[in-house]
């Protein structure tokens, strides 16, 4: 009876953290122009950990997603309601983003995804270049933390890592995971980004991602030709839709001075600025559509021009 019961709530307890996400919370800083001198941008990402995966994501991004979720959601369960919640969300203003993309990790294996926005059509690949590490014997208190050094090469940048074995996750922010311990600091030899572990909470129903059906699954280096087909067959079906609004509207025209048909109108959607990627992560601004059956004017969202942190 004693072992059940034992067993019971290991059973349980286990299921409760599953049913969890640690969020991990650094202060990030980016230069958004390692040409001209300017001063660094700051923003919160977060590192949410669930179970065995992880989901990488800027605060900004993760705030807007899930308010276009929500969006969504209420007008397919209430139609009428549809023009009234606009009212009320349509002029929110959201932070731009130095991180207009989502990445996922498979922490057991080591396996990372890289998501973006293209044309409104979610499109991604897997990294194929693994992080490799050489740990140091220089231990330090970083962050509140005694941290051990590692230092790598990625995308065209030195990379040096401060990991923790206080907190046993293997995993850090953006693509950077398979240390012994998490990362708590993070910074490339550019000084063009850094990340700093700030603190670290438990989030119940966490907002998670949706990987859509019908996404585009590329690779790393087709991912620009990709995105740029993307663009090029929305670009085409815009073209067609105005043609046929078009159309629409002078047969209605006709039809106002007699033997012409009816035409209907077309609603609107909006473009909200979109992500950046070059080589992995950074620079090129993009247009996306709102998330179908969205009022055209929710919500706004402009993105600056990034510098990319991949170099190659």
């Amino acid at each position: 009876m004693r072992q059940s019961t034992v067993i019971f709530f290991v059973l349980f307890f286990t299921a409760l953290s599953y049913g969890q996400t640690t969020r991990y919370v650094y202060e990030t800083l980016v230069n958004p122009d390692s040409i001209n001198l300017v001063s660094m941008k700051s923003e919160r990402t977060f590192l949410d950990v669930k179970g065995d995966r992880s989901l990488f994501i800027s605060e900004s991004k993760l705030t807007r997603d899930s308010l276009f979720t929500a969006l969504r959601s209420e007008m397919k369960e209430n139609k009428k309601e549809e023009k009234d919640f606009s009212k009320q969300e349509g002029r929110k203003h959201f932070e731009p983003t130095f991180f207009e993309y989502f990445i996922t990790k498979s922490i057991p294996d080591q396996k990372v995804y890289y998501y973006e926005k293209e044309a409104g059509k979610q499109i991604y690949y897997q990294e194929d270049r693994p992080v490799k590490w050489e740990i140091t014997d220089v231990v330090e208190k970083q962050n509140g933390y005694s941290s051990q050094k590692a230092v790598t090469e990625f995308g065209g940048r030195i990379w040096t890592a401060w990991f923790t074995k206080e907190i046993p996750v293997s995993d850090g922010p953006y693509k950077f995971s398979g240390l012994p311990g998490l990362i708590v600091k993070l910074e490339d030899d550019k000084g063009d980004y850094k990340f700093d572990l700030v603190k670290k909470i438990t989030v119940k129903n966490a907002f998670e991602e949706q990987i859509n059906s019908d996404a585009k699954q590329s690779t790393r280096i087709n991912f620009h030709g990709d995105k740029a087909a993307l663009e090029l067959e929305f670009g085409k079906n815009r073209k067609t839709m105005a043609g046929n609004i078009g159309a629409g509207n002078m047969n209605a025209g006709g039809g106002r001075h007699g033997g012409g048909m009816n035409g209907g109108g077309m609603r609107g959607g909006g473009h909200g600025g979109g992500g950046m990627h070059r080589g992995g992560m950074g620079g090129e601004s993009q247009s996306s559509p709102m998330p179908q059956g969205s009022p055209a004017d929710v919500p706004s969202f402009t993105n600056t021009a990034q510098n990319p942190i991949e170099l190659k």
